[in-house]
């Protein structure tokens, strides 16, 4: 037998009981007289002890024992005079009468601590001694609880798991596909699924009302701490809903995943239109767990000689209360050099500092106290605040003071931990003009339903009126995190074909890729709609962690490489010849 218990698993009512515990050596301590190991498991650490005088042949091979090395020891639970309050078996230890080792182990490449000194890169290569590590096996068995949590809320509302292709038809809108070589049709390429959504609204067709799926999905893209080239969506699909059927169902699922995995009532989900999102805070996927909104100043600031605000688009500020004797000039300058970086390109920031003996501001020259006093009073402000205000194009602006804003939470502690802030944000504009490409593209995807208000200007409006279509589209955003997004799906052949059709899509083309779904449409669909959540990233922010990497068991790096296996990696020529590639790889070396 390897093991009696786990190293979890004893407590003071087992002393006196004879066990047998199986493990990893997380550290040896030799005192002369006697030799401590930590035994470690997925499940704890005990304490095992080696007499020297009582069993020098044992405590002399306890000596010579490695980090990681795996071992099966028999013993007497005993109570521990020096007992350990942090740890779950910390009043006991085991008295060794028995040992042997399963397996030596090299000496590790970083240690297998809560914090380690191990990199990324280094951590991955050796990703199998990183799952020892506490965070990393906490976070895997959150993950397996959250799917289970998941399942057992989907069926007790009535849906139904049903898996759908991982080899499809590639197509061009959204992200890059992964494609793969059919060797039985040379030349021609399945691809690796982005979503599943066709298939799912085809199972609404079929009469299965309500579909889900925790499935595994691929975007051939470029990755960042909150991306992989392989994800994890909770997909679903329910037949004869409205929008709103759709947002209860699922703010009860979020509800009860936050309950039943972390014990959290989740307070009120908010809704926001896609318009209101912007103008009140710059982005669509807000961070409510702080104020700071965002308020015009075109009225008050514009039109007073100053040309900077003068030929702008917009002007906006936010507050940041009870900070202004914290900014120095020199911080300021910092502030507005972070502001200028490439990546939020701002061209400049005013500030106005309200103080007790007085107004101070960047604009100070250009604008009386009387004027500066009555942005005070339009912000919200007080004696003690200090004000920052952005200027231009409106859009840009908005991002750009949306950055602002997220890095004053960040600095000044606005965002308690472990605070929830749910909101779905609705109303979204179905379609986006891309000047570059000259052509309008799908705010989510080409199945989404414009509101039903806004049908019959989608059949018969013009090209000023398509810019103006809403969708009847839905995100929810937890802590200005997208976790999950969807919408009513278009269920009749001639809106879907009016759609690709404003996509850019010509008839040949939308019938050659997507001649099926309208096919199914002409033989009685439903008024259908679903939603994806992003189950890794939700894994990250219900535990307050910016990475989904460890979340995910065998994750990749930002080149999208796996460490561990090195993949990609080039493949046999004679693969290749079976694949009908070799040819024209060959030809691309030349």
């Amino acid at each position: 037998m390897y093991r009696s218990h786990t190293c979890g698993e004893l407590r003071i009512a087992d002393v006196g009981s004879s066990v047998t515990l199986s493990g990893w050596v997380q550290a040896t301590r030799n005192f002369g007289g006697l030799t401590f190991v930590d035994l470690r498991d997925r499940y704890g650490i005990t304490q095992l002890v080696f007499d020297q005088e009582e069993q020098p042949e044992l405590a002399d091979q306890a000596n010579k024992l490695g980090r990681e090395f795996v071992i099966n020891a028999e013993g007497v639970v005993r109570e521990r005079s020096n007992k350990n309050p942090n740890r779950a078996t910390g009043d006991v230890e085991i008295e060794v009468l028995r040992f042997g080792i399963l397996n030596a182990s090299k000496t590790p490449p970083f240690t297998i601590e809560d914090e380690t000194d191990g990199g990324d890169e280094l951590r991955m290569k050796y990703r199998y001694m990183d799952i020892r590590r506490n965070p990393v096996k906490e976070n895997l068995i959150f993950r397996s609880n959250l799917s289970l949590q998941t399942r057992i809320f989907l069926n007790q509302q009535g849906f139904v798991e049903v898996e759908t292709p991982n080899l499809i038809k590639s197509t061009p809108e959204g992200a890059r596909d992964f494609v793969v070589p059919s060797r039985m049709n040379p030349g021609q390429f399945y691809a690796l699924p982005q979503s599943p959504q066709t298939f799912k609204q085809i199972l609404m067709v079929g009469g299965m009302d309500k579909y889900f799926q925790i499935v595994k999905c691929f975007r051939d893209e470029d990755l960042r701490a909150d991306r992989q080239p392989e994800f994890t969506q909770i997909d679903c699909e329910m037949a004869f809903v409205t929008q709103e059927d759709i947002l209860n169902t699922f703010e009860g699922l979020t509800r009860h995943l936050f309950k039943h995995t972390l014990d959290r009532e989740l307070g009120d989900f908010p809704r926001m239109s896609y318009d209101e999102a912007l103008r009140r805070y710059g982005s669509d996927k807000p961070d409510l767990r702080f104020d700071m909104e965002f308020v015009d100043l075109n009225e008050e600031a514009k039109g007073k000689g100053f040309v900077v605000f003068d030929n702008s688009e917009l002007v906006v500020g936010i507050t940041l209360k009870g900070h202004a004797d914290s900014y120095s000039n020199k911080d300021i300058k910092k502030l507005t050099e972070w502001m200028q970086r490439p990546q939020i390109g701002a061209k400049g920031l005013v500030y106005v500092k309200y103080l007790a003996d007085g107004v101070k501001s960047s604009v100070g020259k250009f604008f009386d106290d009387e004027t500066l006093n009555s942005w005070k009073d339009k912000l919200g402000a007080e004696v003690g605040d200090i004000v920052f205000i952005l200027s231009g194009e409106e859009e840009k602006t908005r991002k750009q003071l949306s950055e602002l804003r997220l890095e004053m939470g960040r600095k000044h502690e606005l965002i308690k931990d472990g605070d929830f802030k749910p909101l779905w944000v609705i109303d979204f504009p179905l379609l986006e003009w891309d000047e570059e490409s000259n052509r309008f593209h799908a705010m989510h995807h080409p199945f989404t339903a414009p509101k039903k208000d806004d049908q019959h200007r989608m059949l018969n409006g013009d090209h000023e009126t398509m810019k103006s279509l809403r969708a009847d589209a839905y995100d929810l955003v937890i802590n200005g995190a997208e976790i999950g997004g969807g919408s009513i799906r278009i269920h009749d052949r001639q809106l879907q074909s009016k759609n690709f059709d404003l996509l850019g899509f010509t008839k040949e083309e939308a019938e050659e890729q997507f001649g099926f779904l309208m096919g199914a449409f002409e033989y009685g669909a439903p008024p259908h709609g679903g939603i994806a959540f992003g189950f890794d990233r939700l894994c990250a922010v219900m535990n307050g962690q910016a990475s989904i990497r460890d979340f995910i068991a065998f994750p990749k790096n930002n080149q999208g490489k796996d460490m561990m296996i090195d993949a990609p990696s080039h493949i046999d020529t004679t693969q290749l010849n079976e694949l009908s590639l070799a040819v024209e790889i060959e030809e691309k070396k030349d």
